[in-house]
């Protein structure tokens, strides 16, 4: 772009930010998840500069968040939903029928994949479910372009009335890089409504009409000559050659291309919008070449829509068909495409790697899962997506798979034990209290519903913690610091039918284990269903929170054997094994004093010498 006024060093996600308060964007909607959190982050603190106003907001789930961005545009404002991958899922059923209905004001979803994956369930390509749902699609490969394409993408809906998805990866979103500005532009546009009821209430007779207008829109969207691939033409060495490439893979191959110096010898494309593919370009590309060496991540969209006999892709002897495609992946496929000697080709190196993550020191879950695993120490525990997945490596979770399916997964473990008539296992569920918001509250009530025998956990920490620390709804407090009524855990666990409810401090291990022990009673009792129980501890890594609660200078005794069972059964962080003198000991810098560990150790070696001044 060359409205650029100045330059500033931003992350991808806060250039998409950027790129969104200056394009006029009017709502935005979003859930927190790596790799896409810090871009609305970075648009809350821009929502002061923003005039006109811009509403920000943490929905409680993604498929909320994109029908509130949905009904903005059918107003004729600028919105955007912002989303990881695995977000998409949750919005899936607007975002199909989206496609549909269309929109008036430009949308746009920001969707972060993460190839790899660095924090995900998998590693699956939005690109390919923007196909799926006929959106096009953009994929930035730089995070000023990612800023350029917010723009690009609103021209692109209102030209079009479709909803379109922006697509950056977790190296666009994570890199830094001088990023242009300008000032934010105010389309003067006032929310009005034009009912349609054909179109925003479509029954089934008016969808096959639908069906064909979009099929038509997504025609001239692949013709449009706006959004063909940007051609670096060679210099006629490798004819009947060429490299195609989108997003961060582009930046990969061209860098890479300048470090081989093979950089204008070799025709290279850079598709800017991998789907739907520019109609042109694939011609093009089946009369003018024999061999096209085509780098995508993660899957072959591209590719597939191109069906050049002579592609070469994910998948093929060249390059692997999963993960990133670093530049190391890069080099042995570049040179074998172009049949060059490979150079400083990938080694198989050793992974480096001192300690395995962990819960932080004086974390409540870390005291929760170890009463938990101490109470039962054969229950099953289905968990739920957060830093509490930790408690893999105390032995207290034995499935994540999405969030909110604990619940739904503890239900399932209790039907298939109880239908065999035998002894059924304790089966405690432990979800966070942002995932219990985001997709735990139906499960509940189905649990309910279904009389399912178990034992569900509350881990509130009073935060979002894993991805920054967004606020949960019983905190009132909005995204942008203002108040808002506070909606109570306890009171949507009653209102879904529970009638076993207690919470605890989970540093209280006693009461918390007893509490467990009258749930299990509960669960097994001729009048039983579900119980719940919440954890209720604020994150340390809230500085306040530290500051709040009592601080103890702990000491290992002369008792110690050196067993490491407090090392293995607890992980915490400040407690280490030391070798010279074959005994554990308390790492000061890193204990927080929670004064727990007292209670962990069998022989009665951690002691509490009394309360730090």
């Amino acid at each position: 772009m060359t409205d650029s006024i100045n330059q500033t060093l931003l992350m991808g996600n806060e250039a998409i930010a950027r790129g969104l308060l200056e394009a006029g964007c009017s709502v935005a909607a979003a859930y927190p998840g790596t790799p896409s959190t810090e871009a609305m982050t970075a648009l809350i603190r821009l929502q002061p500069q923003a005039d006109p106003a811009l509403h920000v907001e943490w929905s409680l789930n993604e498929k909320i968040a994109l029908e509130v961005a949905l009904a903005a545009s059918y107003t004729g404002k600028r919105s955007v939903a912002i989303m990881k991958q695995v977000g998409l899922n949750v919005a899936a059923d607007p975002f199909m029928r989206a496609a549909y209905l269309g929109v008036v004001g430009g949308l746009l979803l920001v969707v972060a994949d993460d190839p790899g994956p660095h924090s995900s369930q998998n590693e699956q390509d939005s690109r390919f479910f923007a196909q799926f749902a006929r959106v096009p699609v953009l994929d930035p490969s730089s995070p000023a372009e990612a800023r350029d394409m917010v723009s690009l993408g609103y021209e692109l809906s209102e030209r079009y009335r479709l909803p379109v998805m922006l697509r950056p990866t977790t190296r666009i979103c994570h890199a830094r890089q001088n990023v242009g500005q300008s000032v934010r532009r105010d389309l003067e546009r006032q929310a009005d409504f034009a009912r349609e009821p054909s179109r925003w209430a479509a029954t089934p007779a008016f969808l096959p009409a639908l069906h064909r207008e979009l099929n038509d829109k997504i025609d001239c969207i692949a013709r449009d000559s706006e959004y063909a691939p940007r051609f670096f033409p060679g210099d006629g060495t490798y004819p009947r050659r060429c490299i195609v490439a989108s997003g961060i893979a582009f930046a990969n191959v061209y860098d890479l291309l300048v470090d081989m110096d093979l950089l204008r010898t070799v025709d290279l494309y850079q598709v800017v919008m991998p789907y739907p593919l520019h109609e042109p370009f694939i011609a093009q590309l089946h009369s003018r070449y024999d061999e096209v060496l085509i780098l995508e991540e993660t899957y072959s969209v591209i590719q597939m829509q191109l069906a050049h006999p002579g592609a070469i892709g994910r998948g093929s002897d060249l390059l692997p068909a999963h993960g990133e495609l670093l530049p190391d992946t890069m080099v042995p496929a570049v040179s074998g495409f172009l049949g060059l000697q490979e150079q400083n080709a990938a080694h198989d190196l050793p992974s480096v790697r001192d300690k395995r993550p962990a819960l932080c020191a004086g974390c409540g879950h870390r005291a929760a899962f170890h009463v938990m695993k101490k109470t039962f120490p054969k229950g099953i525990f289905p968990s739920d997506i957060g830093c509490y997945t930790l408690g893999l490596n105390l032995g207290a979770v034995d499935t994540v798979h999405c969030m909110g399916a604990c619940i739904s997964q503890a239900a399932g473990f209790y039907r298939a034990y109880a239908q065999d008539g035998g002894d059924i296992p304790t089966i405690v569920a432990t979800i966070g209290d942002s995932t219990f918001f985001h997709a735990g509250i139906p499960a509940l009530i189905n649990t309910v519903i279904q009389q399912a025998r178990i034992i569900v956990v509350v881990l509130d920490n009073a935060t979002t913690a894993m991805t920054g620390h967004q606020p949960s709804p019983h905190l009132g407090v909005r995204a942008d610091g203002r108040p808002t009524p506070k909606v109570l855990i306890e009171d949507l666990v009653r209102a879904s039918g529970v009638r076993f409810l207690e919470a605890c401090d989970p540093y209280h291990t006693d009461t918390l284990a007893s509490l467990l022990q009258q749930a299990d009673a509960f669960c097994r009792g001729e009048n039983g269903g579900p119980a719940v129980i919440i954890a209720r501890h604020a994150c340390l890594m809230d500085k306040q929170a530290q500051h709040r609660q009592p601080r103890y200078h702990m000491t290992v005794g002369a008792e110690c054997n050196g067993c490491r069972y407090c090392i293995k059964a607890f992980e915490c962080p400040a407690l280490v094994y030391d070798e010279p003198s074959g005994r554990v000991c308390i790492d000061n810098d890193l204990c927080v004093g929670c004064g727990v560990c007292e209670r962990v150790c069998p022989r009665g070696a951690i002691h509490n010498q009394g309360e730090l001044s």
